[in-house]
């Protein structure tokens, strides 16, 4: 059991494998409980795309015990906020309620993991609105549409470059044995994440989770996805011109280091992201909008919490009269130069927003629950969670410096432009 840190979260496990994870927060009688299920897009069959994402639907519309009306009756006459969200590693159910009504939440919850019903009419009903969704979402969305190209053009034969919804023509050929077949497979406790965040203590989660969850079964041990190596320094470009698109946009993306590939580099990582383009004291924003004022914004992200690779990522928007493809070589400068004269000053007050960051997480419960819930579901234990503070402070300058050459230098760069039609 980790001691209280950062967030205070703490984790047990029942006898069929369910973590739980407890944050205490006793400022309001609320309560957000999260379930992770790790299980995403990644881990569709062949030619299944859209599966998890149409599950996530599905999990709404009844067991055998309740049906959907009765679901969402019960939710929304105790004045319980639900909804759920489907990523390429994950899928996750949410609920927003006061703490009386946590039972009920975890009886609903426990309920659908162990006996989800699928009947002919839901499942076409369903899966008419999952893909109904994607044509309006991304067939219909020029800059998803790019995005799309753009992320098979990064990862190649690595599951990361299939979309989450699936294409339409998956979509319309899943059957309701497809989505059972998945829901039977990763839909159990040892393949799931419980995360109580807000006005509980632990031995009262203990009771509550082995009261609710202890006795369902697992149906099989969750077979562990295997993800294939990227070749390092691999150089690509996509440019698009599109009728509907009204300015130019710039991306350039970097396989990165995550926890679960190398989690000593994901700490010096942040750290240089936070410095190099989070906000407008960021040395991108700095350089490429105050000072040249090449670009309307530009940003830089790092997201660590994956199962296989993580990302590194650099967005930006020129300014008037400034192509993409300038302002791409003006981010390489000032990247470059960014590097350059990082100092120990520099870092150190990056250090600092970073953590005051983490002290506003310590507030709100629902927050809390969503970052650690993450974490936790991505592989991170307890401790190296609580630790993410002091883990920060231990990071050194030149180790921020060495990361960031070391990003640039041998991760490769694919660089996506997308343009109206007609622009130059």
């Amino acid at each position: 059991m980790a001691k209280a840190k950062l967030f205070g979260a703490q984790n047990f496990h029942l006898s069929n494998g369910l973590e739980v994870v407890v944050i205490e927060n006793h400022k309001a009688p609320i309560i957000k409980c999260m379930l992770w299920y790790k299980a995403g897009a990644v881990d569709e069959a062949e030619g299944k795309g859209g599966s998890a994402h149409l599950l996530e639907h599905l999990m709404f519309r009844g067991t055998k015990k309740v049906s959907g009306e009765e679901f969402d009756r019960l939710l929304k006459q105790n004045g319980v906020e639900s909804n759920a969200f489907t990523s390429l590693d994950f899928t996750a159910y949410h609920h927003n309620a006061d703490i009386s009504k946590l039972e009920l939440v975890l009886a609903l919850e426990a309920d659908r993991m162990e006996n989800l019903q699928i009947s002919d009419k839901n499942f076409a009903l369903e899966r008419d609105i999952v893909y109904q969704e994607r044509k309006q979402m991304v067939d219909n969305n020029p800059s998803a549409t790019f995005f799309e190209a753009y992320r098979n053009l990064l990862w190649q034969e690595h599951p990361y470059h299939r979309p989450v919804s699936g294409t339409s023509a998956e979509i319309k050929a899943l059957t309701k044995s497809d989505i059972e077949n998945f829901y039977h497979k990763y839909y159990q406790p040892n393949n799931a994440v419980l995360v109580l965040s807000g006005d509980i203590d632990l031995q009262t989660a203990k009771l509550l989770a082995e009261k609710y969850f202890g006795k369902i079964e697992n149906k099989t041990k969750v077979a562990k996805t295997s993800f294939p190596s990227l070749a390092n320094n691999r150089q690509a470009e996509l440019k698009m011109s599109l009728p509907q698109i009204t300015s130019e946009r710039l991306v350039k993306t970097y396989v990165a280091p995550s926890y679960n590939t190398e989690k000593t580099a994901i700490y010096a990582l942040s750290i240089f992201s936070k410095y190099l383009g989070d906000g407008e004291t960021s040395e991108l924003y700095k350089d490429l909008v105050l000072d040249k004022k090449l670009a309307l914004s530009v940003s830089s992200a790092y997201d660590y919490t994956a199962r296989s690779y993580g990302l590194f990522q650099i967005s930006a928007l020129p300014a008037e009269g400034v192509s993409a493809q300038e302002l791409s070589q003006a981010v390489d400068e000032a990247v470059s130069k960014a590097v350059q004269n990082m100092s120990l000053d520099k870092i150190n007050n990056t250090k600092d927003k970073m953590l005051s960051g983490l002290v506003y997480l310590l507030d709100n419960p629902f927050d809390a629950a969503e970052t650690v819930g993450a974490m936790t579901a991505a592989g991170m234990s307890i401790k190296d969670i609580e630790n993410l503070a002091q883990n920060i402070k231990s990071v050194t300058y030149q180790e921020v410096k060495t990361a960031a050459q070391n990003l640039f230098s041998q991760s490769g760069e694919v660089k996506g432009i997308l343009s109206p039609q007609g622009a130059n």
